[in-house]
């Protein structure tokens, strides 16, 4: 039997402490600003496009995934104490309240640089999973978002999940969404696709990864299980990703039948 023991503080100086959750997404967007700059001749970005990009997601990623958890996972703690939304060294990021501050931060970007909304969307999305990647480890270190009591061989006992093994679904999560994800998105788009097919794969991928998981998953104390008394908010959340990436990807296709 394995036991998590990280500490989630990385450096302490005594009159700041930095963890392992917050370096993490510092490793996500320096993965994601390398692989935009390896990329830019696809949208024909100049450097500072690039840089103004990710500086755009970042903050929707940050803004748009702290105001998401509060509203999708914590509507009721948060109402009796707004300031908490602040607080993201605790943790607490939703990643469908960031996808949508991301998407926001897409309309600002292609609205000022004459690109269409679709083109950024495409190129951004091979860039997200290795953010995904380095986020889910963050929640692993920090020993948050684990899986149910399980007796598989690596299984994990988390300190604060009890005494009894569970699946580290964190890091199925690190695999799928962050690595195997990537890989798919990488090698999809290597070639010229029809516009909004690179971001529908994404979608569907993405939302197929995450409710595959949500199933070892225990669900957020809060809500536990919602519809049908089996799925969880993970899993409603992914659903209309999972549609909307199907259908993107034939309406991208028919629109453009010759690629």
């Amino acid at each position: 039997m394995n036991s998590l023991q990280i500490n989630p503080v990385a450096v302490d100086l005594g009159f700041m402490q930095v963890h392992w959750y917050g370096l993490m997404y510092l490793f996500g967007f320096i993965a994601a600003w390398l692989l935009a700059r390896r990329r830019a001749n696809h949208l024909g970005l100049t450097k500072t496009q690039v840089e103004d990009l990710l500086f755009y997601g970042a903050v929707g990623v940050i803004v748009g995934g702290r105001i998401g958890y509060a509203l999708f996972y914590d509507l009721a703690a948060n109402l009796d104490n707004p300031l908490n939304i602040l607080k993201i060294w605790q943790g607490g990021m939703s990643f469908h309240g960031g996808l949508l501050g991301v998407l926001f931060a897409v309309c600002l970007f292609a609205r000022k640089n004459n690109k269409t909304f679709f083109e950024v969307t495409d190129f951004i999305a091979p860039l997200v999973p290795l953010g995904l990647f380095f986020g889910r480890i963050g929640n692993f270190i920090n020993g948050e978002l684990w899986g149910k009591v399980s007796d598989v061989p690596w299984a994990m006992v988390f300190p604060t999940g009890g005494a009894l093994p569970r699946h580290p679904s964190q890091l199925y999560e690190a695999l799928l969404e962050g690595l195997v994800l990537f890989i798919l998105l990488w090698w999809f788009s290597a070639k010229p696709k029809p516009r909004a097919a690179v971001s529908g794969l994404f979608l569907a991928g993405y939302g197929s990864f995450r409710f595959l998981v949500e199933f070892v998953r225990v669900p957020d104390a809060q809500y536990g299980y919602l519809a049908f008394n089996w799925l969880t908010m993970g899993q409603i959340l992914c659903l209309p990703m999972i549609i909307g990436g199907i259908a993107m990807m034939v309406w991208a296709y028919r629109a453009n039948p010759t690629k």
